[in-house]
């Protein structure tokens, strides 16, 4: 078992964090929470997870492969929340804004979104970037 501290940038490790997320999506009591794993799961390159933990109304499947391909071909340093509306455990909906930092062919850089979450069957979905 691993000591690692959570890529996600909590105190847990990994094991008692995102990892049981992303072994049961119903774990993520809160937006945040799945942002935070989705983060993780980029981090791992974990597709099954990312679309998964898409809604089903704008998964995109067809780009798989590639979200994949690219997020394992840089190297992730951390995640900043910047901001939330809603998303907590008695939400429907939420955002979560955040700058997700990593290095692509040795430059530090980010992608900075407003993510916009909702319930779908009862379990937290990205849905796609907030109005």
């Amino acid at each position: 078992m691993s000591t690692k501290i959570c890529p996600c940038g909590r105190t847990e490790k990994y094991e008692f964090c995102c990892k049981k997320k992303h072994q049961d999506i119903s774990n993520a009591i809160t937006a945040e929470d799945l942002m935070r794993s989705r983060f993780v799961a980029f981090t791992k390159g974990m597709g099954d997870y990312l679309m998964s933990s898409h809604h089903s109304t704008t998964r995109p499947l067809a780009q798989k492969n590639e979200i994949v391909n690219w997020a394992n071909s840089v190297k992730w340093t951390h995640l900043e929340i910047l901001n939330k509306t809603n998303g907590g455990e008695g939400d429907s909906e939420g955002t979560v804004e955040f700058k997700a930092h990593f290095k692509e062919k040795g430059k530090k850089t980010f992608i900075h979104e407003n993510s916009k979450f909702i319930r779908e069957n009862g379990v937290w979905m990205y849905l796609g970037f907030a109005d």
